[in-house]
């Protein structure tokens, strides 16, 4: 680990928040709050007191404290009326909507790119000197070939329509006139979290399905995400693009191996040719296609499965943004068993017998 970051706690400490807080024009306005980054966002600046507009096409999707805490826009990245109500006179806009699974390239461009060109638009006219901090992702990136990572710097080389449309994003962003920050985080797991959740119930079941041949990645907790998210508002990082994540790449098998060590759990790793994989993704698209959005595993995600490796290099990200250290995994991965557990999301971890 490098000697100039430390581990931290899950919790995000006051402190931490007030000090960017006190550097971020307001009024905050946020895209993406009923989402696994969002609902975590809005916990941290509904606790210092701020209240945020927010973009939503369904406010019953908010958490009840935001709910209460935060002036709503109804409405969606497709809404031009909602988004220039959304960043009228802002100082800092927060976007974090976008779409993780699809049936088509067509309609991860439709939201990704096009809706980010929407709300670039829209602060461009009502609001040009606001700062823009962009949540985009590993996926615009690309997989690295080595496990080291790749660097913010090197050619993105995206393989899958939702990194391709994750990057045509951030050239979105980029147009933008005023002040801008892409954040480029990896897998991030977590409170509110229904993606690596999948990976928990696998362990906690006892059996955890892998593609054959060992990959390394790149993980993060959420509230590092958080962390990144708010140091950029408050002018950190400055113009330009940034990888989030755990400094120190580790397997996949290693990973589920440790996820498994802090649930309490026994886990039997079984791999299985590619090919499997792919046939399961096409039954995902299927159901895609006759209406079933929430499916986890489709095409694109097994494209994204099968690469090798998902990695970033991240240090000097983290330094220039001014981040003291990251949540390393085992403390990160015990609370969110401790989450899950506790919303009854995961079964409690069954007690030895006596």
């Amino acid at each position: 680990m490098p000697s100039a970051l430390r581990e931290l706690t899950p919790a995000i400490a006051r402190d931490e928040l007030r000090g960017w807080l006190e550097y971020t024009a307001q009024p905050i306005a946020v895209t993406g709050a009923t989402g696994f980054v969002g609902k975590n966002l809005m916990e941290a600046l509904l606790g210092c007191g701020v209240r945020p507009r927010v973009l939503v096409r369904d406010p019953e999707r908010l958490t009840p404290s935001a709910r209460a805490g935060a002036d709503v826009v109804r409405g969606d990245l497709d809404d031009v009326a909602a988004l220039a109500g959304l960043v009228a006179g802002v100082g800092t806009v927060i976007h974090l909507a976008g779409l993780v699974r699809a049936e088509s390239a067509a309609r991860f461009d439709r939201v990704n790119r096009v809706g980010t060109e929407n709300l670039v638009r829209a602060l461009a006219t009502g609001a040009p000197n606001a700062r823009l901090v962009h949540l985009s992702s590993l996926a615009a990136a690309g997989p690295s070939a080595a496990p080291g990572g790749k660097s913010p710097e090197e050619p993105a080389q995206p393989i899958s329509n939702y990194g391709r449309s994750k990057l045509a994003a951030e050239e979105a962003v980029r147009a933008f006139p005023g002040r801008w920050t892409v954040l480029r985080p990896p897998a991030i797991y977590g409170p509110y979290d229904t993606d690596v959740l999948q990976f928990f119930r696998m362990v906690a079941s006892g059996v955890a399905v892998l593609p054959a041949g060992e990959r390394y990645l790149t993980v993060a907790h959420v509230s590092d995400v958080v962390r990144a998210v708010l140091a950029s508002a408050a002018g950190a990082g400055g113009q330009q693009v940034l990888h989030l994540g755990e400094p120190e790449a580790r397997t996949m098998t290693c990973t589920l191996e440790l996820l498994a060590d802090t649930g309490g759990c026994k886990v039997r790793l079984v791999h299985l040719p590619g090919v499997v994989f792919r046939v399961v993704g096409l039954v995902g698209d299927g159901l895609q296609r006759i209406g079933f959005r929430r499916v986890a595993i489709t095409s694109d995600k097994v494209t994204e499965l099968l690469a090798r490796h998902w990695t970033s290099r991240t240090s000097e990200s983290l330094a220039c943004l001014g981040l003291a250290g990251y949540v390393p995994f085992r403390e990160g991965a015990a609370a969110t068993w401790a989450w899950y557990r506790d919303h009854a999301w995961l079964p409690h971890a069954k007690m030895p017998a006596v």
